[in-house]
């Protein structure tokens, strides 16, 4: 049959006869030459011989897959079996998909030299007419190569997610870990043993807000552990207080949560009661709280829980003593002990409340007449704070 001067049959005996002429191991040689130049595969992450292996079979199918017939289910087959194990195989070496993309696009390249090399002038138009089917076939098997890649990646991702949850699990699992464990989990967190970390913690109503610093940070390659809990959220990360760091900012950020937050932590040893802690911390928060709870901020309030947890009161005859004084003294005698509690200074209390530093003195005496509390006795003092708290 011919068409415009141009016989298919005669064409396809040529093209079948370029193609026997092709040889697998010289097509081998040439693309390890050219591959071996890109960075992520001359660093032997990727053995040569692994190369190697992958490229004889894949230029085997390529050559097959260009012959003049119609593919077989065991041609289709054996390409997507190639694609597949060069795919994966290189999302498990590190290979970077553009890398891989780039080094079958040298498929391409290098089949077409050695057609053009095979050829003479008189197969010109024949290289013309079969230019777009090379390329078809290479195209197609590069796509099969990157999404069996991709696929291998997300996978890898979900390994990697499991098992770095199974380590947080362990950490705050029903016993404490022992140290042998606790150094496994260390390595396979990227945690150092002398690392200092920071432990937040959230009760329900107070998790999203604490989810979005999670996410925020990690969108800028912050490595935040989350443990998640039925009534809550545990966050921990690793301190880092260079000036813009995605840690810091993210710990910035939770610092203005309503949850509990322990700032030091000496290693993932001290991170389960560091974690008991900031729940015990954020179980406190109420609807006036704008900002984190922590120890030294929240102490008096969660001894004040605790206490009335145990049924032990703190100051029970406070109110029945004040009871005796009119409402504006009251007032002033509770605002004069709240400043000083607050500042331990007579000075910058009565600045403060803008009175006299006589007349604090004699609100604060006052107050100890009625109540038997001298606040200027921190062991009667640290009672007071706990109960006001």
């Amino acid at each position: 049959m011919q068409k415009h001067g141009f016989n298919i049959e005669d064409s396809s005996a040529r093209w079948t006869a370029l193609l026997d002429g092709l040889s697998v191991e010289r097509l081998t040689a040439l693309f390890l030459e050219r591959v071996l130049q890109l960075n992520d595969y001359h660093d032997g992450a990727l053995p040569a011989s692994e190369i190697r292996r992958t490229a004889t079979v894949s230029f085997g199918a390529l050559i097959e897959s260009l012959r003049p017939r119609d593919d077989s289910p065991r041609l289709v087959a054996e390409r997507h079996d190639i694609a597949l194990d060069v795919g994966v195989s290189r999302a498990r070496a590190g290979v970077p998909v553009e890398s891989l993309m780039t080094a079958i696009r040298l498929d391409f390249t290098i089949l077409w030299s050695e057609l053009m090399n095979l050829a003479d002038a008189a197969d010109a138009e024949l290289l013309v007419r079969r230019a777009e089917t090379v390329w078809e076939v290479v195209d197609s098997y590069a796509s099969q190569a990157q999404a069996a890649y991709i696929l291998e990646r997300q996978r890898m991702a979900q390994e990697a997610t499991s098992l770095r949850q199974g380590y947080v699990a362990a950490l705050f699992g029903p016993v404490s870990a022992p140290p042998e464990m606790l150094a496994r989990i260390a390595r396979g967190l990227g945690v150092g043993d002398d690392a200092i970390l920071m432990v937040a913690a959230a009760a329900a109503d107070n998790t999203a807000a604490l989810h979005l610093a999670v996410a925020a940070a990690s969108r800028r390659g912050a490595d935040l552990f989350t443990h998640p809990l039925p009534d809550g959220l545990v966050v921990f990360w690793v301190c880092d207080e260079r000036s813009g760091s995605a840690v810091r900012d993210a710990a910035e950020q939770v610092r203005g949560i309503p949850c509990g937050l322990v700032e030091r932590v000496h290693g993932l040893a001290g991170l389960r009661l560091a974690a008991q802690t900031a729940r015990a911390l954020a179980a406190l928060a109420g609807p006036g709280d704008r900002g984190a709870l922590t120890m030294r901020n929240a102490w008096a309030r969660l001894a004040r829980h605790r206490l009335a947890e145990t049924g032990i009161p703190m100051v029970p005859d406070v109110d029945a003593a004040l009871q005796g004084c009119g409402p504006v003294e009251r007032e002033r005698l509770q605002e004069a002990v709240s400043t000083y509690l607050a500042t331990g200074s007579i000075a910058r209390s009565a600045e403060q409340l803008f009175c006299h530093r006589n007349t604090l003195m004699n609100r604060l005496r006052r107050f100890t007449e009625l109540t038997g509390i001298d606040v200027m006795v921190p062991e009667q003092a640290a009672r007071l704070v706990v109960a006001w708290s």
